[in-house]
């Protein structure tokens, strides 16, 4: 399995490093691509990647609730790592309404400008969306004629949502809201077919039942790709042999 968006770098993780990695090998996990925040974590991302070369693939991108009034600092920060070092995506990036809209404009525009990033290097653009699924959606499709990419993070909308992002040849990452009672993904998941579909954690954040409420990890990524199977009534093995493949292509391997 391939857990294709995991902050394994943060502190969280830190003082038990080795056990983290050790337990999501053993349950499978092959790959864990991490997804940028901002400069405060920028050197986590690439420590951690060194540390664990295989298994730990680093991505690069300032996170929409990063984007203050130095955004374009960020961005030039940003473009410097790209110039410095391989990495597997570009990330994670898009649009967060939900708790502020002074940054809104700004958010859009840092959008746009991964965007270019990810069409210049030839990367997967992960994207993050919170009450701005539509106007996301919006922007990518300014780009429906180009080789962009990507995956539509912690997906969790609609059925037209989804029918949107898939027409845009973009994946959807299925992580632990999958396993939520009220997530609603029950609903949407039989309609849509597993060559769409990657997994992931968003570890430390949003952990599968039964560990919802505690720290998340790539170790968890096998409970999630269980509650996809039974949604749709597939044996596991699908789930797994189909969201693998999908996660290789579009990141390339």
């Amino acid at each position: 399995m391939i857990d294709t968006h995991s902050h394994l770098y943060l502190n969280e993780f830190a003082a038990q490093i080795d056990n983290y990695v050790t337990r999501a090998i053993e349950l499978s996990v092959t790959k864990v691509f991490l997804p940028a925040i901002d400069t405060e974590t920028h050197e986590q991302v690439i420590s951690l990647s060194k540390q664990y070369p295989q298994i730990c693939y680093p991505m690069m991108g300032l996170h929409p609730c990063s984007v203050k009034e130095n955004y374009e600092e960020e961005i030039a920060a940003v473009e410097k790592l790209l110039e410095a070092h391989k990495f597997y995506g570009i990330g994670e990036t898009g649009l967060d309404l939900h708790w502020d809209k002074t940054y809104a404009a700004e958010q859009a525009d840092s959008l746009r400008r991964h965007v270019s990033l990810a069409l210049k290097y030839d990367l997967p653009i992960i994207l993050h969306t919170r009450n701005a699924t539509t106007e996301t959606i919006n922007i990518i499709s300014e780009y429906k004629d180009t080789s962009l990419r990507g995956i539509f993070h912690c997906f969790g909308g609609t059925i037209e949502e989804a029918n949107a992002i898939i027409e845009l040849g973009f994946l959807l990452g299925i992580g632990g809201v999958v396993t939520y009672k009220n997530g609603g993904l029950d609903k949407v998941l039989p309609h849509i077919e597993l060559q769409h579909l990657v997994l992931e954690t968003d570890a430390p954040y949003l952990s599968p039942v039964p560990h919802r409420g505690k720290q998340n990890e790539p170790s968890f990524l096998p409970l999630i790709a269980a509650r996809i199977a039974e949604i749709k009534g597939v044996l596991l093995e699908e789930v797994v042999e189909h969201t693998t493949i999908n996660a290789e292509k579009v990141f390339g391997f």
